[in-house]
C-alpha cells in the first residue's frame, strides 16, 4: 500500500529523471548541441541569472535540485486534481497526452517568460514538436500512471 506522500515522490522523481535523462540523450549524445552541465546550469540560471553559468558543477547541482522540484511541483498538482477531471481516468494515454502539453504550456508560456526577460521566439518546427513529445511521454504519462494506479487501489 502506497500513501499519497510516497505516490508523489515517487512520481515526481521518476518523471523528473526520465525528463532530465532525455534532454541529455537528445540534446548532448544525439545532437551534441551543449553538455549535461551546460543543461543544468540553465536550469539553475531560473534563479541565480548569469552566475549559473560561472559556477560549474555547484550551479548544476543547483540546477538539478530545481529541476527535481519543478516535476514534484507537477506531480502534486495531477495528484491533487486527478480526482476532479473525470477526462483525467478515462485514458492513461489521453491523460498523459492532456498532462504533457498542460505542462509544456505552463513552462514554455508562463514560467519562461516570468523568469527570463528574453527568450528565442517559438516557431512551430522540429525542436518545439520534440520538446512537447519529451514532456508528454517522460512527465505526462509516468505521472498520469503512478497517479492511476494509486487511485485504483484507495
Amino acid at each position: 500500500m502506497r500513501s499519497k506522500s510516497k505516490t508523489i515522490l515517487y512520481s515526481g522523481f521518476l518523471s523528473g529523471t526520465l525528463d532530465i535523462l532525455a534532454a541529455i540523450v537528445i540534446y548532448v549524445v544525439i545532437l551534441h548541441q551543449t553538455t549535461a552541465v551546460k543543461i543544468l546550469q540553465s536550469i539553475a540560471s531560473g534563479i541565480f541569472k548569469q552566475e549559473a553559468y560561472t559556477s560549474g558543477s555547484k550551479m548544476a547541482f543547483y540546477g538539478l535540485l530545481l529541476h527535481y522540484f519543478i516535476a514534484l511541483v507537477f506531480a502534486y498538482i495531477y495528484f491533487k486534481i486527478y480526482p476532479y477531471f473525470p477526462i483525467l481516468r478515462k485514458n492513461i494515454f489521453l491523460s498523459g497526452l492532456i498532462y504533457g502539453l498542460f505542462v509544456w504550456v505552463v513552462m514554455n508560456l508562463i514560467v519562461l517568460p516570468a523568469v527570463f526577460s528574453k527568450l528565442p521566439d517559438k516557431q512551430f518546427d522540429f525542436p518545439l514538436l520534440l520538446s512537447i513529445l519529451i514532456l508528454v511521454f517522460c512527465i505526462g504519462l509516468p505521472i498520469s500512471y503512478i497517479t492511476r494506479n494509486f487511485y485504483e487501489k484507495h
